[in-house]
């Protein structure tokens, strides 16, 4: 029952300061502290098969999940966490391409990929977390040729989701790999494409009698850019985006042959009156291009998740040293281990085990909060306890709102509820006695 109590505190903690702040948010006895890192370390926990049960979990919790032409939207991407951990495995230096002038350029730290589902709540839309895994840093053999791209991929095959689905994500994973991979499973890609990308239009048929060689496979090279200065081919409509209401845009929609797949996909690209221009691909084409355009938009979800999990509900927040490993140099590269001992190689994936139970347990957590916050908005601003100035009737709180909800009632709850509720009763048998301090705050 460690992994419960973990979730309770992650969703109720004050402070994100890694372990220390579940003991605190718990009231928990501090000789528990080493227990609970333990449980983090644990093999008894199947990572693959709780992120399985997991994403079932999500499907059930959240009835309205966003659909396009029947299929589910999922939406991935990368983040880089800063760590300067000398005996932290995969830290290494990781370049960061940002305009904002707040972020350095390279910083030392882990490089994860995560994997969302999107999901409507009221007038808003979730992207809820499903796994997170740290994919670089570590070489275990030199014959791994898997690339970032190959990794994301088997994220997608860890979470297990049944029902077919678009797989939404930046111009990074305009891939062949990606294209295939997905499309193997049934599955479809809505990306952004880069803007000196090109497409063919599809050969000819030959005329007259065959001649000698290969037939032609392509026909005239079209520069995906051009779409755009051709204002005749270009239509007008008024689309709901990025929270806007009735922006006119106009787009043009081309099915061409992409070279990396060798097959017609459709590219659609799009002029807003504020936010530019950009390109988008899809995989399906019986998708409308409207439909492209607002499936695309979704994207930046993902992007307010990790703000989320970063700055709220501290997913990220881990702090596991490893006492016996080599010391890491500052501006360090990947660290090879497939020339290391079988024991060395043993406590660096337990380590990696650990790093990637919290961050999974801090996903779980985030994924319940926004669950309270969709499906019970009215109880959870009137057991918020402090005070907003934006308020906004018909938008669900946000999962600070949910959480701070959640550490004020969590004293009601342990009072009332000890003796018939199993989590009430294992969270109080742990709590230091000495220190009642959350049943003094109920008093």
């Amino acid at each position: 029952m460690w992994f419960a109590t973990a979730l309770v505190g992650m969703m109720v903690r004050s402070d994100l300061l890694g372990l220390t702040s579940l003991i605190r948010a718990l009231n928990l006895r501090p000789k528990l502290y080493n227990s609970l890192r333990r449980h983090f370390h644990s093999s008894a926990i199947k990572l693959d098969k709780l992120v399985v049960l997991w994403g079932r979990t999500v499907l059930r919790l959240f009835s309205n999940p966003v659909r396009f032409n029947g299929r589910l939207v999922l939406v991935g991407d990368g983040i880089k966490i800063a760590k300067r951990g000398k005996k932290m495995p995969g830290v290494k230096l990781l370049h960061q391409q940002s305009n904002c002038s707040t972020k350095p350029e390279y910083i030392m730290g882990h490089s994860l990929q995560a994997v969302a589902l999107l999901a409507y709540a009221a007038s808003t839309c979730f992207a809820v977390p499903l796994t997170m895994r740290i994919h670089e840093g570590l070489v275990w053999s030199n014959r791994d040729k898997r690339t970032l791209l190959d990794k994301m991929l088997d994220l997608l095959q860890i979470v297990a989701i049944a029902d077919p689905f678009y797989f939404v994500a930046d111009a990074y994973y305009a891939a062949r790999k990606v294209v295939k991979g997905l499309r193997k499973q049934g599955n479809h890609l809505v990306t952004r494409v880069k803007s000196n990308a090109v497409a063919y239009l599809p050969a000819e048929p030959a005329k007259g009698r065959r001649k000698r060689g290969r037939p032609k496979l392509y026909g005239k090279k079209i520069k995906i850019n051009s779409l755009l200065g051709d204002g005749n081919l270009m239509a007008e409509a008024n689309a709901n985006l990025y929270g806007e209401r009735g922006v006119k845009i106009r787009y043009c929609v081309r099915d061409l042959v992409w070279r990396p797949v060798g097959e017609l996909v459709r590219f659609v690209a799009v002029v807003h009156p504020t936010r530019g221009k950009i390109l988008l691909m899809s995989t399906d084409l019986t998708l409308d291009a409207l439909d492209i355009i607002s499936l695309y938009s979704f994207r930046f979800k993902i992007e307010h998740m990790f703000r989320q999990a970063v700055r709220q509900v501290g997913s990220l927040s881990y702090h596991f040293w490893m006492m016996d490993m080599t010391p890491l140099r500052y501006r360090n590269g990947n660290q090879y281990l497939h020339r290391k001992s079988e024991r060395y190689r043993k406590q660096v994936r337990d380590k990696i085990h650990a790093y990637h139970t919290f961050i999974q347990t801090g996903i779980i957590a985030h994924g319940l909060l926004q669950y309270l916050s969709a499906e019970f908005p009215k109880s959870v601003w009137c057991s918020f306890g402090s005070w907003l100035r934006t308020i906004r009737p018909g938008i669900p709180p946000s999962e600070l709102v949910v959480g701070k909800a959640m550490h004020d009632t969590l004293p009601d709850f342990l009072m009332s509820c000890a003796k018939r509720n199993s989590l009430a009763k294992l969270i109080v048998s742990r709590q230091d006695k000495h220190n009642l301090r959350i049943l003094r705050l109920a008093s």
